[in-house]
């Protein structure tokens, strides 16, 4: 267990008074199932209250940011800025790898769980600063760290799901409204699989597969934007 949390708050620029909340914020739940004599707590706790200030200080940022956005538009904008993804990839960018204490199962996992692990020890993090210095504090962590994504969220339009942006593109560019097919279903009720084909007019863009008729119209909508080259 020895990681120089030190370093860790020089990293992020935050130090701690109570340095317990930074190590619960860094401690995985796996790691504690192999350490059952430490009498550290896990992370769980501070990332459910760092995920709501999370959502708060975005819900202001944006609402004042962007005075002309629809309220869906801006609940879009906030997910793709609070999503597991950016959160892991924010997390990232401060070596929260390096400082975060796993199983040694976990630490050799390095696929989409790690993104889920980071992105829930960044929000754990911000309910450490929370908790240890206050809102203000918290507010700007966020701001320093997630609040300048949004820059590029909104010019790339990664905020809106592929659906939605395949559905702008034609309308600009082909001045068609794509339509949706289910082409196929297979498998039991209880665990159906669906084939989606989107539609410009008569032909036939993409198809696209999921437990959902709306996971598949979805993946469709990804394959047409990457075969049309409108991504």
């Amino acid at each position: 267990m020895e990681k120089n949390f030190d370093e860790f708050e020089n990293i992020i620029g935050v130090k701690f008074k109570n340095k317990d909340l930074l190590q619960q914020a860094l401690t995985h739940r796996s790691f504690l199932n192999e350490h059952k004599a430490l009498k550290n707590k896990h992370n769980e706790r501070l990332e459910f209250l760092g995920d709501a200030v999370l959502e708060l200080v975005i819900t202001d940022y944006l609402y004042k940011e962007y005075p002309d956005k629809t309220e869906g538009d801006l609940t879009s904008i906030r997910s793709a800025l609070v999503n597991a993804t950016t959160c892991a990839k924010v997390a990232k960018n401060l070596a929260v790898n390096d400082f975060i204490l796993l199983s040694k199962g976990e630490t050799k996992d390095t696929g989409r769980a790690r993104q889920y692990i980071l992105a829930n020890a960044l929000e754990a993090i911000i309910g450490a600063i929370y908790l240890d210095a206050g809102y203000e504090s918290a507010k700007d962590f966020i701001m320093k760290n997630i609040a300048p994504m949004t820059e590029e969220i909104v010019k790339e339009k990664l905020w809106m799901d592929a659906k939605s942006k395949f559905q702008e593109k034609a309308q600009d560019i082909a001045s068609i409204t794509p339509s949706y097919k289910t082409l196929k279903e297979t498998g039991p009720d209880h665990d159906k699989k669906f084939t989606v084909g989107v539609f410009l007019g008569e032909t036939l863009v993409a198809e696209g597969t999921g437990n959902s008729k709306q996971d598949a119209e979805q993946s469709a909508a990804r394959h047409a934007l990457q075969k049309k080259g409108w991504d």
